[in-house]
């Protein structure tokens, strides 16, 4: 119990203000001004400059934040397929990023990694998707809705917090229960044992297996706080929390995200396959270069 009170805490506290602060910048609406930013880059991943609207609210206020800001837009669905990979891979970086570097890795290192990846992955990706001829005049504010006012956008992040915050303590005391009842009873051995395999070909050690599923399952936020308290009992070396950080960070909340992009017609095998991939092939390319550093 004072695990999952300590982790509970440690999320909170992280939580709330990055939420508040970001929710707040989104409202001011300084966020629809940066799209300049990303229009040198979106035709080389062969998107209209508009969508860098959905591109910035999901890299900085969530996945929910790039969906509203994609369906208010004249996207085709091989559009919104690119979009969504990028999102799945690149979503709430300031929140994710803090919460990764309490638990055990650089905030850059984890934030850069998931931004480049997500930007090679469409690179990859994009030639099997059309490139659309449009008039690109069209203008982020002209196409997304007016926003409301300070009261009822508080009021919004207030209750939208307040069910967070108890989603988060009956799945932190959840988790931690049953982490702690497959130690005592030994089965943490053969449940490792089971995903040992296929965590290799993640790049990947057996007894992150645990902290792996929990994040796959239930999101970055509380994966990183079980990886909190399986770090101050030092059964992870700083190597095995890097790696095991940056496959997360590529690869995390498996079943509800996607569902959410599914929801708008994209096909789920481009949601699932090349996350997975990419998070393989990175997490193997860094472990070969521990190995060389070393």
């Amino acid at each position: 119990m004072k695990k999952g009170g300590n982790s509970f805490l440690w999320m909170m506290k992280i939580v709330l203000p990055v939420s508040f602060f970001t929710s707040l910048f989104a409202w001011s609406g300084l966020i629809e001004y940066g799209d300049g930013l990303l229009k040198p880059l979106l035709s080389f991943i062969n998107l209209p400059s508009f969508a860098a609207l959905p591109l910035l609210m999901g890299m900085l206020t969530g996945l929910y934040g790039g969906i509203a800001a994609m369906v208010v837009l004249p996207l085709t669905i091989e559009e919104m397929t690119l979009i969504g990979i990028f999102l799945l891979i690149a979503h709430n970086l300031i929140q994710e990023g803090i919460i990764q570097a309490k638990s055990g890795i650089n905030p850059f290192k984890a934030t850069s990694t998931r931004i480049i990846m997500a930007v090679f992955t469409l690179w990859l990706l994009s030639p099997w998707f059309p490139y659309r001829e449009i008039n690109h005049t069209m203008t982020v504010t002209s196409t997304f809705p007016s926003r409301v006012s300070l009261g009822p956008a508080l009021t919004h992040w207030f209750f939208s917090t307040a069910k967070l915050t108890v989603k988060a303590f009956f799945i932190i005391m959840f988790l931690l229960t049953v982490l702690e009842l497959l130690k005592t009873s030994g089965w943490i051995k053969y449940f490792t044992s089971l995903l040992s395999p296929f965590l290799k070909l993640m790049g990947l050690d057996k007894n992150t297996s645990f902290l792996w599923i929990t994040a796959i399952f239930f999101g970055l936020a509380y994966g990183g706080s079980v990886i909190v308290e399986e770090s101050k009992e030092g059964s992870l070396s700083k190597e095995e929390i890097e790696r095991l950080h940056v496959s997360i960070g590529l690869n995390h909340s498996l079943i509800e995200d996607p569902l959410l992009l599914v929801a708008l017609g994209i096909n789920p095998f481009w949601l699932y396959v090349p996350r997975l991939l990419i998070a393989a092939f990175t997490v193997q390319f860094l472990r070969l270069w521990q190995k060389i550093r070393n």
